[in-house]
């Protein structure tokens, strides 16, 4: 830059503010001067009138060249540009990404769709398949073939389902022809097909009860007809009874009916001994409370003073009319007795033995064999041997109530008393009725009324035997006489050689 010396008066200072202000002035026309101009050298300060300023130093501030300035302006387009691309690739972004959020949604829901559509179709197919099942019983053809189109109409509907499915995966904005419809749409068709299954069910359920109706009503006719049928029977067998008596009154049936109660008096008994030792009982004790002082064989013998005690009490009052029941004499099964005439006690006969003795309790508690049981039972098992026996044991047979809590015990008894009960009739069916006895203590033995009911008295024997007791009574059916059953003692039996 020039640089002017001189030793001139120095100028003012309003001046030197003019001329630097006509400087900027013209430093601010250069830069935006038209290219014809950008190749001169530049304007100096001291272009003007007062171009020299006396005793002063000036700074001439020359202009940027034309290749800076087309610099800058080559930066700040760049700038422009890069911001340009910038808004337009977050406006890009922005679309994309709202676009993306739409297509989501929209997969969501035509996924729910689509699941809803398929539950309800497949409960489209139950209920037709139901249809189907229902139509073979009774045989429908109309139904079987409606019912079967329907599942084939559903199948294809699944079908076009899976088909829409794998091409949506493939591609979210494919087109299809497919109708959906709406959500609800699908729920309201799932509901209404599971009411059409529950009415199928519903139907097949009430056609079911009317069929069990109507074979409620035949089996209630065949019962009222089969109840007629008994009571012309009934009607025939009172007219012809006479007949009837010549086979049943009979010594060899007497005999067969006393052997069977026998063998239930055995078996009751043996299940009393068990319960007693099961009690604790001391059984030596019992049996010498029974018959004192005999002389046993052996402790197996025992039983037939258990025995003894058992028959002769439930045989006891065997010669009475009314055995074990009221004076009023009422027939076994509730009808009412006529004791002047020979054929009540077969007739009491003939219907006891037709009925169950247990249905017979459970179904007329208070008939003249229920009574007939209670008697005997408080008779032989009294309260106290009851309680003794009972109550001390196990939780899992200790009997609560009565002698029917323990099952094999009541039923044992009541078959028992039956047999009694059958034998008593069968006897006062007799003209003259049956007569029975027992032998006493200490009488000798005699074969024409006794047995031994150990057996033992077919040896040889040096002293004559005795009656030690009774264990089953004799009886005497006109002049044929049924042997009492008795246990001996006092004899010594040798061994033959």
């Amino acid at each position: 830059m020039p640089e002017i010396d001189g030793s001139s008066k120095p100028p003012q200072i309003s001046e030197m503010f003019q001329k630097f202000a006509l400087a900027f002035k013209a430093k601010t026309f250069e830069f935006f001067a038209d290219e014809e101009a950008e190749d001169a050298d530049g304007l100096s300060l001291l272009d003007s009138a007062e171009e020299v300023i006396t005793d002063q130093k000036v700074v001439v501030i020359k202009p940027d060249s034309a290749r800076n300035l087309s610099q800058l302006q080559q930066t700040e387009k760049k700038l422009n540009l890069s911001e340009t691309q910038l808004r337009e690739e977050k406006r890009l972004e922005k679309a994309k990404f709202l676009s993306q959020t739409q297509i989501r949604t929209v997969n969501v829901r035509l996924t729910q769709t689509l699941i809803s559509s398929i539950f309800a179709t497949v409960s489209s197919f139950e209920a037709s398949y139901l249809q189907l099942q229902t139509a073979h019983v009774p045989f429908v053809e109309d139904s079987i073939k409606a019912a079967d189109r329907a599942l084939v109409s559903h199948l294809q509907r699944l079908s076009e389902f899976k088909r829409f499915s794998v091409d949506f995966c493939r591609n979210p904005e494919f087109d299809s022809d497919l109708s959906i419809g709406s959500c609800l749409e699908a729920q309201v068709e799932e509901n209404q097909s599971k009411l059409r299954t529950l009415g199928t069910v519903s139907n097949r359920l009430q056609a079911e009860i009317d069929h069990k109706d109507n074979e409620v009503v035949a089996l209630r006719k065949k019962l009222d007809e089969i109840h007629k049928s008994n009571l012309k029977l009934s009607k025939r067998l009172s007219g012809n009874l006479g007949s009837s008596c010549d086979v049943l009154l009979s010594v060899k049936v007497f005999d067969s009916l006393l052997h069977d109660a026998c063998r239930l008096a055995h078996k009751f008994t043996k299940i009393l001994i068990e319960l007693m030792r099961k009690a604790g009982w001391d059984l030596d004790l019992a049996v010498n409370l029974v018959h004192p002082n005999i002389d046993y064989a052996k402790k197996a013998h025992y039983r037939y003073a258990f025995l003894s005690y058992v028959s002769l009490g439930i045989f006891r009052g065997f010669n009475s009319k009314h055995f074990g029941g009221s004076e009023n004499g009422a027939l076994s099964n509730g009808h009412v007795s006529d004791s002047d005439k020979k054929s009540t006690s077969l007739k009491q006969l003939l219907e006891h033995v037709s009925s169950n003795p247990l249905e017979l309790l459970s179904r007329e508690p208070s008939c003249e064999f229920s009574k007939f049981c209670e008697s005997k039972y408080q008779e032989i098992i009294h309260p106290t041997i009851e309680s003794s026996i009972f109550s001390n044991l196990d939780r899992k047979e200790i009997v609560l109530k009565s002698w029917r809590s323990l099952s094999v015990f009541y039923e044992s008894f009541v078959n028992m008393a039956s047999s009694i009960w059958t034998l008593h009739k069968l006897a006062f069916s007799f003209d003259p009725a049956v007569e029975i006895f027992q032998v006493e203590r200490g009488v000798d033995f005699s074969m024409v009324y006794m047995e031994d009911v150990t057996r033992q008295l077919m040896l040889p024997c040096k002293s004559r035997a005795k009656v030690g007791f009774t264990v089953v009574p004799g009886f005497k059916i006109g002049r044929t006489i049924i042997q009492s059953q008795v246990y001996l003692t006092g004899f010594k039996c040798t061994e033959q050689e």
